[in-house]
């Protein structure tokens, strides 16, 4: 039996706290203010589709298809992204809270972070090559063995990473926020 397939359709201030999204592939949708908080959106494939001011806080994503996904102006606290099937994976965020997110593994090269939230954020062993974090607070976030060459740093604020322990090569910072690099020295900076 083949799963359901939706294609550019709307779904507008949809609670999928009670009755969760129908499994299936989901192509060229919108959802716009629905709530997904803790729901289970667990081996649904999701292809060219946008979420805006959705709030999918601690929602499940095991097996889950991302591929060209937008998310704006959304909540995506605590998401486990490294728990989505990697095949195609593709997101972009504007203007999304992301704290307590995890990407630890994930492919992200060239993804886009704009003005984003990412406090706590896990970017354990990912791959952020050529990744922009424009505007984005990065208080807490965890970088330990990412790759991060080209990735753009200069308006992103708070961030911590050690340069002995993640790749660095041609990647973008500014002055002060470039300090964070020197912070695992000891070095005190005026």
């Amino acid at each position: 039996m083949t799963a359901p397939y939706f294609t550019e359709m709307e779904f507008i201030k949809k609670d999928f706290t009670a009755n969760e999204l129908s499994p299936g592939e989901y192509e060229s949708c919108r959802f716009v203010q629905c709530d997904f908080s803790r729901s289970r959106l667990n081996e649904i494939m999701f292809i060219d589709c946008t979420f805006e001011d959705c709030n999918l806080t601690l929602a499940t994503l095991n097996g889950t298809s991302l591929q060209e996904i937008k998310f704006v102006n959304s909540k995506l606290m605590g998401l486990r992204f490294e728990t989505c099937n990697p095949f195609g994976f593709r997101v972009e965020f504007q203007h999304c809270v992301l704290d307590h997110a995890s990407f630890y593994k994930c492919k992200l090269k060239n993804t886009r972070f704009d003005a984003c939230l990412l406090q706590e954020a896990d970017f354990s062993e990912c791959d952020a090559t050529g990744a922009v974090f424009a505007e984005c607070e990065l208080l807490n976030a965890k970088f330990e063995h990412s790759v991060l060459e080209k990735t753009d740093f200069r308006t992103a604020r708070n961030y911590t990473i050690d340069p002995r322990i993640n790749r660095l090569r041609k990647a973008k910072f500014a002055m002060p926020a470039a300090a964070g690099l020197l912070e695992c020295f000891g070095v005190e900076i005026d």
